[in-house]
């Protein structure tokens, strides 16, 4: 299994992160005889940096992506993201089930959390490693997740109508929301737990009646865990029930797919690139700081 640094001596020796990256692509879908698409955020090397997110201008890089792929081979989509917008991901899944007729996987080389997660569910399988990890698919506002804005709802009014004389203060606090957003973070997880239900019913559990199991995913899925961050890893993500093959199952699979993997955080790291949207034939959408 090939280490960061033995993948970085390779960029050196070539001069090129980018042909490094784009051999691997190839090579993976050589070996499955699929169709690869690579969608890598940079929130990790780039923390302070937006853009990192699922968002609406993500379909650029899916529309440039599947051009002129063979669509009767399915495809493979390697994806390492913090979430973002929900219906945004919920028409790049429509989108790309309508091209590929339904045969998508998806491989988590390291973390695919909240949106990532619910994209997650809308395939046939996952494939994950040891150190992979899926998250809570609760939306998150600002950065906040929408549980929390909740509980400090649900504080204030406990608070204020036994203490009316704490009105000041919870008027400072919860002037930075605008009128209704209460029932706006309401329906944004109503809408979670409705889009992973129907992508389980509809892609990774297809004409099967598993409504227990289905449930129970989303049940776990959806609660917050004490965190937004919380990490779940392979063991947990089958006990929950999603079909979940194991990455260290194939030697040649894990060999390609870390080097993807490994590839991805040296662009990160030392160029200008904070999300990648790439395929099999070299096709990118890359978005840069600036």
């Amino acid at each position: 299994m090939p280490s960061w640094d033995e993948v970085l001596k390779e960029v050196q020796n070539k001069n090129s992160v980018d042909t490094v990256r784009k051999n691997y692509l190839l090579e993976l879908s050589k070996e499955t005889g699929r169709n690869v698409i690579l969608y890598y955020s940079g929130w990790l090397e780039k923390p302070s940096i937006s853009g990192v997110d699922i968002n609406d201008e993500d379909m650029v890089g899916f529309m440039t992506t599947v051009n002129k792929t063979d669509k009767s081979k399915g495809l493979d989509i390697i994806l390492h993201t913090p979430g973002g917008n929900p219906t945004a991901t919920e028409h790049i899944v429509k989108y790309l089930h309508d091209i590929y007729k339904e045969d998508i996987r998806i491989i988590i080389p390291h973390m695919a959390m909240s949106a990532g997660t619910m994209m997650a569910c809308a395939s046939k399988e996952i494939i994950m490693g040891k150190h992979s990890c899926l998250g809570p698919v609760d939306p998150q506002f600002g950065g906040i997740p929408a549980f929390n804005i909740i509980d400090e709802f649900k504080e204030a009014k406990k608070d204020l109508t036994a203490n009316p004389n704490t009105a000041g203060y919870w008027k400072q606090i919860l002037v930075k929301y605008p009128a209704a957003f209460i029932y706006t973070i309401m329906d944004a997880i109503s809408l979670s737990k409705i889009l992973v239900k129907e992508w389980l019913e509809k892609y990774m559990f297809k004409n099967q009646e598993n409504n227990k199991v289905i449930n129970k995913i989303v049940k776990s899925l959806s609660s917050n865990a004490k965190s937004h961050a919380r990490h779940f890893s392979l063991d947990q993500c089958k006990q929950m029930g999603l079909k979940i093959i194991e990455l260290e199952s194939d030697n040649k699979l894990q060999e390609i797919v870390l080097s993807i993997f490994h590839a991805c955080t040296i662009t990160m790291s030392g160029t200008k690139a904070i999300k990648l949207i790439e395929n099999h034939n070299g096709k990118s959408f890359i978005k840069q700081i600036g």
